[in-house]
């Protein structure tokens, strides 16, 4: 209880430091470390304790959250990818010329942002899950147009309207399910709640749980960046700070996969899994070749990011339609695409920073401008395209041992040629930024700072994570895994 009390209450005391301390000062911007630090912490105490059981469907309750193997994973992944934001956020710094009625709106929904997708993964009862879905969309979307431009202002009311729409839809099969868990097992109290839906999963209708499902998949594959529902993605992501596309690109989408994960473990006790696997192998595909396709095209850098979201979750709905070896290293590339996209957002905001531009072809010479975080930048790239020695490597390439083992040689071909693609084109995009003359205007230069020194940490996990994967995170996946296998 200590723990998850741990986890969930520093996020609260971050929002209200910031909504209390009035002028902004660096006082609220360090207690909102020192929260993100202890929910970090408390994530991995959970973890530990859920290892430390031995047994993949051991879980913890308190009060109306309960947390396993699959929740600890996610828990833990938004924990760091929060501590990360909040070391590189402005508003720490003496030095900061940062607005601070800005910084203090950033201070505020950043920690709220964080606590409402920490509920999402540990609260027990679906329609409280899909409570704190939605209320991400509300804390990210008022901080997506924290420089009030016309464009950021769009991108802001695209993510509302669209992301809205599709939670509707996910409640819509919420409300199926429910509806068909009371007629059948008559027990109103408990049918919102994991456990009860799956004990009672092979009672339920079929047809009913397949319409749920379709809806639940275009509702929450909404929110997580599904093609062809991923319209909204690019722009909010590119517009958006560079703390906040890191949370949102990193762990955000991976909230809503999550969803989708659980309510697959319900319908596969009541439908063949073929239904579901073929849903998610089917929208993952179009999400992979979309975000390729236009990763080619691209010419603004945060979009490029944006649209590599998209690629990555579309692998990870691959993954989970591929059986146990495939949601195994679903859940492993989740968690190493959170380490990658936050490390590459967090670097292209210093490079935004820098160049007071997104475009590809105006950044030059990056290298020679910004050694260091030119590096990071190229670090998180070559980790996205899936090249050793890095754990997206790792991942994918048990993805596609996962399609062959599953005798979908074919989905292993198309996936393996559109990873191709992806390389040439981010490749090719990065080398235009790393080389070349840097621009006259452009100050030349950079020192071992703070925020150098804080970017190093992503960047020697996604080693470790490729190289060594350590046996608990091994174990935790390998847990989450088999908690979704009926």
């Amino acid at each position: 209880m200590a723990s998850i009390i741990a986890l969930l209450l520093p996020p609260v005391i971050a929002v209200a430091a910031a909504v209390v301390i009035k002028p902004y000062r660096r006082l609220a911007g360090w207690i909102g470390l020192g929260c993100a630090a202890v929910s970090c912490a408390a994530a991995g105490v959970l973890s530990w304790t859920i290892l430390a059981a031995g047994q993949p469907d051991r879980f913890l309750i308190a009060g109306p959250f309960r947390i396993d193997a699959l929740s600890a994973l996610l828990a833990a992944a938004i924990a760091f990818v929060t501590l990360l934001t909040a070391a590189l956020s402005p508003g720490l710094s003496r030095d900061d010329a940062e607005d601070p009625m800005r910084t203090r709106r950033l201070r505020v929904y950043m920690p709220a942002f964080a606590g409402t997708m920490l509920a999402a993964v540990t609260v027990h009862n679906v329609a409280w899950m899909w409570v704190a879905v939605e209320a991400t969309t509300i804390f990210s979307a008022l901080v997506i147009p924290l420089t009030r431009t016309k464009a950021s202002v769009e991108a802001s009311w695209k993510y509302l309207l669209v992301c809205s729409v599709g939670i509707a839809l996910a409640f819509t099969g919420t409300i199926l399910a429910y509806f068909d868990f009371v007629a059948t097992a008559g027990d109103a109290a408990v049918a919102l709640n994991w456990t009860a839906l799956k004990q009672a999963a092979g009672s339920l209708h079929p047809p009913l749980l397949q319409l749920a499902f379709a809806f639940i998949v275009v509702g929450y594959g909404t929110k997580a960046g599904l093609a062809p529902m991923h319209t909204w993605l690019p722009d909010a992501h590119s517009e958006a700070p560079s703390p906040i596309s890191a949370m949102m690109s990193g762990v955000l989408l991976a909230v809503a996969m999550y969803a989708i994960a659980r309510w697959k473990a319900v319908v596969d006790v009541a439908v063949s899994p073929a239904f579901t696997n073929g849903l998610l192998i089917g929208f993952g595909l179009l999400s992979v070749a979309v975000g390729v396709l236009s990763l080619v095209i691209q010419r603004h850098y945060k979009r490029m990011l944006g649209y590599s979201s998209v690629e990555h979750m579309g692998l990870v709905a691959i993954g989970l339609g591929l059986g146990p070896l495939g949601a195994f290293a679903a859940w492993l590339h989740v968690i190493n695409h959170a380490v990658a996209k936050s490390l590459g957002f967090l670097a292209a905001g210093r490079i935004l920073h820098r160049y007071e531009t997104t475009e590809i072809a105006r950044v030059t010479g990056l290298l020679r401008t910004m050694p260091w975080t030119g590096a990071l930048f190229a670090t998180a790239m070559l980790a996205l395209v899936g090249l050793p020695p890095f754990g997206l490597f790792v991942s994918e390439f048990l993805l596609i041992q996962a399609a062959i083992a599953n005798r979908h040689l074919w989905l292993a071909i198309v996936v393996l040629l559109l990873l191709l693609a992806a390389f040439v084109s981010l490749v090719n995009h990065l080398n235009r930024m790393l080389y070349g003359d840097a621009p006259e205007e452009v100050r030349v230069g950079e020192r071992t700072s703070w925020p150098v020194i804080v970017l190093l940490a992503p960047a020697v996990i996604l080693v470790l994570l490729g190289t060594v994967l350590p046996a608990s995170i091994a174990a935790l996946v390998r847990g989450s895994a088999a908690l979704l296998i009926p």
